[in-house]
């Protein structure tokens, strides 16, 4: 039996009909109230790029399973489709691509332009180790940062003992019970830009 190898660039995520699921890593001074609050707090800068990924082991390798500095709380931020598709439908790849863009002149300006960016990194397996495919980061900024904060959000969760709990069975071995904690993430249906 032939197992179907993944396209190089496909987002995956856990999603439903109306939601998205999407992580990202915060100190514990911004993580926490947005846990507790289910929105981000004052102190989340709304005029910041911020970067949100799909895939729940893409982040623990960003994060370094939540042990980074700045990174200790690991939040699951559910938000509306509308809202990640209309990200991105705005969005530019963050670097040139020959044969994508007309020209190097021409990304830059559409990036200039663009509230958002993908960007396609290699996913990781439970060891963090790299796998030939790659996985979506959507950064988001000016006008698609707020909408995320303030319209998109539906909630927020803290996936830190989660994330602490795969660490320590993939830390002892037990890789085929931390896989079956692991969120269920699907291929998630749209276009995306250099795909």
């Amino acid at each position: 039996m032939t197992i179907p190898t993944r396209p190089q660039h496909e987002i995956r995520a856990q999603h439903t009909d109306t939601t998205v699921t999407v992580y990202q890593a915060y100190s514990p001074f911004i993580g926490l109230p947005a846990a507790r609050d289910g929105r981000f707090p004052s102190a989340w800068k709304r005029d910041r790029m911020t970067w949100i990924k799909p895939s729940f082991l893409w982040m623990m390798y960003r994060c370094g399973w939540a042990l980074k500095e700045g990174q200790e709380a690991v939040l699951a931020v559910e938000i509306t489709r509308e809202g990640f598709d209309w990200a991105l439908a705005n969005s530019e790849l963050s670097h040139y691509v020959r044969g994508v863009h007309p020209d190097r002149a021409t990304w830059q300006r559409e990036l200039r332009r663009s509230p958002a960016r993908v960007q396609w990194d290699p996913e990781r397996d439970l060891r963090l180790n790299r796998l030939p495919h790659r996985s979506l980061q959507l950064g988001l900024c000016g006008e698609a940062a707020r909408r995320y904060a303030d319209e998109w959000t539906v909630s927020i969760r803290d996936v830190t003992p989660l994330a602490r709990q795969i660490h320590e069975l993939v830390r002892d071995g037990g890789l085929d019970e931390a896989a079956e904690l692991l969120p269920e993430e699907l291929p998630y249906p749209t276009h995306v830009p250099g795909t």
